[in-house]
């Protein structure tokens, strides 16, 4: 199958979420509380889009997985056809052999 990385891209999103955070307090310190805000909010914006992004990945990946399945299947019903399809040429051969040694 195939590995599935979404832990990487949470770990950076959370670490940029505590720099906003440090920042933020920064800002706080020096008593600059529209900094604050807009560090706060900016950091609520990129978890809204990191969440959305996430979604997104998890459902691509729902999506892969489904159709990593149905490609198995088809690759076992073509198999089992090819073999079946062996078979009958065999039989065939077969026949036409009795028939041409009469």
């Amino acid at each position: 199958m195939y590995t599935y990385m979404k832990g990487n891209n949470m770990k950076k999103l959370t670490i940029a979420g505590f720099a906003m955070a440090v920042m933020a307090t920064g800002c706080a310190s020096n008593g600059d509380m529209d900094g604050v805000e807009e560090a706060l909010s900016t950091s609520e914006s990129a978890q809204q889009a990191a969440d959305r992004a996430q979604s997104r990945a998890d459902s691509a990946h729902s999506r892969a997985d489904s159709a990593y399945a149905k490609a198995e299947e088809a690759l076992a019903k073509a198999t089992a056809a090819h073999s079946e399809a062996e078979e009958a040429n065999e039989r065939a051969k077969r026949m036409l052999d009795r028939a041409s040694g009469k």
